[in-house]
Protein backbone atom coordinates (compact mmCIF):
# COMPACT_ATOMS: atom_id res chain seq x y z
CA UNK A 1 0.00 0.00 0.00
CA UNK A 2 2.38 2.46 0.89
CA UNK A 3 4.70 1.67 -2.57
CA UNK A 4 1.58 2.37 -4.02
CA UNK A 5 1.06 5.81 -2.49
CA UNK A 6 4.40 6.87 -3.34
CA UNK A 7 4.27 6.38 -6.96
CA UNK A 8 1.08 7.52 -7.44
CA UNK A 9 1.78 10.83 -5.43
CA UNK A 10 5.63 11.41 -7.91
CA UNK A 11 3.32 12.35 -11.01
CA UNK A 12 1.67 14.78 -9.00
CA UNK A 13 4.89 16.15 -7.44
CA UNK A 14 6.61 16.78 -10.76
CA UNK A 15 3.39 18.50 -12.17
CA UNK A 16 3.62 21.15 -9.50
CA UNK A 17 6.96 21.75 -9.58
CA UNK A 18 6.95 22.34 -13.32
CA UNK A 19 4.32 24.63 -12.77
CA UNK A 20 6.09 26.98 -10.09
CA UNK A 21 9.53 26.71 -12.46
CA UNK A 22 7.03 28.14 -15.44
CA UNK A 23 5.71 30.73 -13.57
CA UNK A 24 8.92 32.24 -11.74
CA UNK A 25 10.37 31.91 -15.43
CA UNK A 26 7.55 33.91 -16.74
CA UNK A 27 8.00 36.51 -13.50
CA UNK A 28 11.62 36.99 -14.58
CA UNK A 29 10.84 37.45 -18.38
CA UNK A 30 7.67 39.60 -18.20
CA UNK A 31 7.97 43.04 -15.41
CA UNK A 32 5.30 43.60 -13.68
CA UNK A 33 2.98 46.72 -14.13
CA UNK A 34 4.13 48.38 -10.84
CA UNK A 35 8.15 47.63 -12.53
CA UNK A 36 6.81 49.08 -15.51
CA UNK A 37 5.46 52.41 -13.70
CA UNK A 38 8.92 53.03 -12.17
CA UNK A 39 11.08 51.93 -15.06
CA UNK A 40 9.24 55.19 -16.90
CA UNK A 41 9.30 57.66 -14.15
CA UNK A 42 12.62 56.65 -13.59
CA UNK A 43 13.37 57.27 -17.11
CA UNK A 44 11.47 60.67 -17.57
CA UNK A 45 12.61 62.04 -14.50
CA UNK A 46 16.21 61.48 -16.07
CA UNK A 47 15.38 63.54 -18.84
CA UNK A 48 15.68 67.70 -17.98
CA UNK A 49 12.51 69.61 -19.10
CA UNK A 50 14.13 72.62 -21.24
CA UNK A 51 14.25 76.12 -19.68
CA UNK A 52 12.18 78.44 -22.05
CA UNK A 53 13.12 82.16 -21.04
CA UNK A 54 10.30 84.67 -22.12
CA UNK A 55 10.58 87.58 -24.03
CA UNK A 56 10.99 89.76 -21.14
CA UNK A 57 13.87 87.46 -19.87
CA UNK A 58 15.51 86.99 -23.02
CA UNK A 59 15.37 90.59 -24.08
CA UNK A 60 17.28 91.56 -20.77
CA UNK A 61 13.85 93.85 -21.11
CA UNK A 62 14.32 95.12 -17.29
CA UNK A 63 17.77 96.13 -18.13
CA UNK A 64 16.46 98.74 -20.59
CA UNK A 65 13.71 100.11 -18.25
CA UNK A 66 10.48 98.09 -18.69
CA UNK A 67 8.89 97.13 -15.76
CA UNK A 68 7.35 93.01 -15.46
CA UNK A 69 4.21 94.30 -14.64
CA UNK A 70 3.57 96.14 -17.78
CA UNK A 71 4.78 93.44 -19.93
CA UNK A 72 3.33 90.88 -18.15
CA UNK A 73 -0.31 92.93 -18.84
CA UNK A 74 0.57 93.65 -22.29
CA UNK A 75 0.79 89.75 -22.91
CA UNK A 76 -1.63 88.58 -21.32
CA UNK A 77 -4.07 91.30 -23.11
CA UNK A 78 -2.52 90.79 -26.54
CA UNK A 79 -3.09 86.87 -26.07
CA UNK A 80 -6.74 87.50 -25.49
CA UNK A 81 -6.86 90.17 -28.76
CA UNK A 82 -5.39 87.19 -30.52
CA UNK A 83 -7.79 83.92 -29.61
CA UNK A 84 -11.13 86.71 -30.14
CA UNK A 85 -9.24 87.16 -33.29
CA UNK A 86 -9.02 90.94 -32.96
CA UNK A 87 -5.73 91.64 -34.33
CA UNK A 88 -4.37 91.26 -37.87
CA UNK A 89 -0.78 91.04 -36.88
CA UNK A 90 -0.20 88.69 -33.92
CA UNK A 91 3.54 89.39 -34.25
CA UNK A 92 4.12 92.92 -33.40
CA UNK A 93 3.04 94.51 -29.92
CA UNK A 94 3.63 98.04 -28.41
CA UNK A 95 4.22 98.90 -24.95
CA UNK A 96 4.17 102.06 -23.40
CA UNK A 97 5.30 102.61 -20.20
CA UNK A 98 3.69 105.52 -18.08
CA UNK A 99 5.13 104.69 -14.92
CA UNK A 100 8.56 105.61 -15.76
CA UNK A 101 9.13 109.55 -16.39
CA UNK A 102 9.03 111.03 -19.87
CA UNK A 103 12.48 111.71 -20.17
CA UNK A 104 13.12 108.21 -20.10
CA UNK A 105 12.83 105.85 -22.52
CA UNK A 106 9.26 104.14 -22.51
CA UNK A 107 8.32 102.87 -25.77
CA UNK A 108 8.96 99.67 -26.61
CA UNK A 109 8.04 97.89 -30.40
CA UNK A 110 8.80 94.11 -29.60
CA UNK A 111 8.52 91.34 -32.13
CA UNK A 112 7.57 88.91 -30.08
CA UNK A 113 8.38 85.73 -32.78
CA UNK A 114 11.95 86.80 -33.50
CA UNK A 115 12.88 88.37 -29.65
CA UNK A 116 13.73 91.00 -31.32
CA UNK A 117 12.93 94.90 -29.71
CA UNK A 118 12.64 97.16 -32.83
CA UNK A 119 12.07 100.66 -31.28
CA UNK A 120 12.53 101.85 -27.73
CA UNK A 121 12.56 105.67 -27.73
CA UNK A 122 10.87 108.53 -26.18
CA UNK A 123 6.96 108.97 -26.35
CA UNK A 124 4.75 112.04 -25.01
CA UNK A 125 1.89 111.92 -22.85
CA UNK A 126 -1.03 114.75 -22.56
CA UNK A 127 -0.18 118.49 -21.60
CA UNK A 128 -2.95 117.78 -18.87
CA UNK A 129 -1.38 114.33 -17.94
CA UNK A 130 1.29 115.73 -16.24
CA UNK A 131 5.13 116.98 -16.42
CA UNK A 132 7.62 114.65 -15.91
CA UNK A 133 5.30 111.79 -14.83
CA UNK A 134 1.54 110.83 -16.37
CA UNK A 135 -1.02 111.24 -13.37
CA UNK A 136 -4.17 112.06 -14.92
CA UNK A 137 -5.85 110.19 -17.50
CA UNK A 138 -9.11 110.86 -19.36
CA UNK A 139 -11.41 109.54 -22.57
CA UNK A 140 -13.04 112.98 -23.06
CA UNK A 141 -12.24 115.23 -25.84
CA UNK A 142 -10.50 118.49 -25.39
CA UNK A 143 -9.30 116.92 -22.01
CA UNK A 144 -5.85 117.08 -23.53
CA UNK A 145 -4.72 114.06 -21.98
CA UNK A 146 -3.49 110.69 -22.50
CA UNK A 147 -5.32 107.59 -22.41
CA UNK A 148 -4.24 104.79 -20.63
CA UNK A 149 -5.30 100.55 -22.30
CA UNK A 150 -5.27 98.36 -25.45
CA UNK A 151 -5.58 99.86 -28.78
CA UNK A 152 -5.23 98.36 -32.52
CA UNK A 153 -3.21 100.62 -34.74
CA UNK A 154 -5.49 101.55 -38.03
CA UNK A 155 -4.42 103.12 -41.15
CA UNK A 156 -1.67 106.21 -42.21
CA UNK A 157 -3.04 109.84 -43.26
CA UNK A 158 -1.27 112.85 -43.68
CA UNK A 159 -2.17 115.34 -41.01
CA UNK A 160 -1.75 118.91 -39.64
CA UNK A 161 1.40 116.74 -37.63
CA UNK A 162 2.60 115.13 -41.18
CA UNK A 163 2.47 111.22 -41.34
CA UNK A 164 0.28 109.95 -39.04
CA UNK A 165 -1.45 106.88 -37.78
CA UNK A 166 -5.00 106.52 -36.04
CA UNK A 167 -5.38 104.22 -33.59
CA UNK A 168 -9.17 102.51 -32.38
CA UNK A 169 -9.54 102.02 -28.14
CA UNK A 170 -10.80 98.67 -27.38
CA UNK A 171 -11.81 99.68 -23.59
CA UNK A 172 -15.04 101.16 -23.03
CA UNK A 173 -15.18 104.31 -20.71
CA UNK A 174 -11.47 104.13 -21.04
CA UNK A 175 -10.33 105.09 -24.51
CA UNK A 176 -12.77 104.06 -26.80
CA UNK A 177 -13.22 107.73 -27.90
CA UNK A 178 -9.88 107.52 -28.94
CA UNK A 179 -11.09 107.69 -32.97
CA UNK A 180 -13.24 110.95 -32.05
CA UNK A 181 -10.55 112.61 -30.32
CA UNK A 182 -7.93 112.35 -32.84
CA UNK A 183 -5.61 110.58 -30.83
CA UNK A 184 -2.65 109.40 -33.11
CA UNK A 185 0.41 108.19 -33.25
CA UNK A 186 2.46 111.13 -35.17
CA UNK A 187 6.18 112.58 -34.83
CA UNK A 188 6.75 115.75 -32.82
CA UNK A 189 10.17 118.07 -32.55
CA UNK A 190 8.90 118.56 -28.56
CA UNK A 191 9.78 114.27 -27.93
CA UNK A 192 14.07 114.69 -27.90
CA UNK A 193 16.40 113.87 -25.57
CA UNK A 194 18.02 117.10 -25.97
CA UNK A 195 14.50 118.40 -24.30
CA UNK A 196 14.53 116.22 -21.71
CA UNK A 197 18.26 116.90 -20.72
CA UNK A 198 17.74 120.22 -20.51
CA UNK A 199 14.88 120.30 -18.27
CA UNK A 200 14.50 117.08 -17.13
CA UNK A 201 11.09 116.04 -19.62
CA UNK A 202 10.06 116.09 -23.27
CA UNK A 203 6.90 118.50 -24.29
CA UNK A 204 4.00 117.28 -24.02
CA UNK A 205 0.80 116.25 -27.05
CA UNK A 206 -2.81 116.87 -26.45
CA UNK A 207 -3.15 113.52 -25.62
CA UNK A 208 -1.47 111.78 -28.39
CA UNK A 209 1.57 108.79 -27.81
CA UNK A 210 3.90 111.29 -29.90
CA UNK A 211 7.25 110.24 -30.65
CA UNK A 212 10.62 111.41 -32.37
CA UNK A 213 10.16 113.16 -35.53
CA UNK A 214 13.32 111.26 -36.78
CA UNK A 215 11.74 108.02 -35.99
CA UNK A 216 7.77 108.58 -37.14
CA UNK A 217 7.88 106.96 -40.26
CA UNK A 218 9.89 103.76 -39.13
CA UNK A 219 7.90 103.51 -36.01
CA UNK A 220 4.35 103.56 -38.04
CA UNK A 221 5.26 101.48 -40.87
CA UNK A 222 6.60 98.90 -38.64
CA UNK A 223 3.13 98.61 -36.50
CA UNK A 224 0.04 99.97 -38.53
CA UNK A 225 -2.57 98.11 -40.03
CA UNK A 226 -4.25 95.27 -36.82
CA UNK A 227 -1.26 95.53 -34.53
CA UNK A 228 -1.62 95.72 -30.60
CA UNK A 229 -0.52 99.20 -28.61
CA UNK A 230 -0.61 98.88 -25.31
CA UNK A 231 -0.23 101.98 -23.08
CA UNK A 232 0.38 100.70 -19.22
CA UNK A 233 -0.09 102.76 -15.92
CA UNK A 234 -0.50 101.05 -12.55
CA UNK A 235 -3.87 103.01 -12.11
CA UNK A 236 -5.41 101.52 -14.99
CA UNK A 237 -5.26 97.72 -14.14
CA UNK A 238 -8.13 97.73 -12.05
CA UNK A 239 -10.62 99.28 -14.50
CA UNK A 240 -9.76 97.10 -17.68
CA UNK A 241 -12.66 94.52 -18.54
CA UNK A 242 -9.20 92.91 -20.78
CA UNK A 243 -7.53 92.20 -18.24
CA UNK A 244 -10.16 91.31 -15.66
Amino acid sequence: MIKKFKVSILPISAILISALHLSIAFAKNSPSKYLFDIKTVEIDSSVAAPVIKSAYDSLQLDMMGLSKEAFIYAKEGFDKLIDEGKLLNDQIITIVDFSKPSKEKRLFIIDLKNYTILYNTLVAHGSNTGREWATNFSNNNSSHQSSPGFYITLDTYQGKNGYSLKLEGLEKGINDNALERGIVIHGANYVSKAMANSQGFIGRSWGCPAVPAELTTGIINTIKSGSCLFIYHPSYIAKSKILS
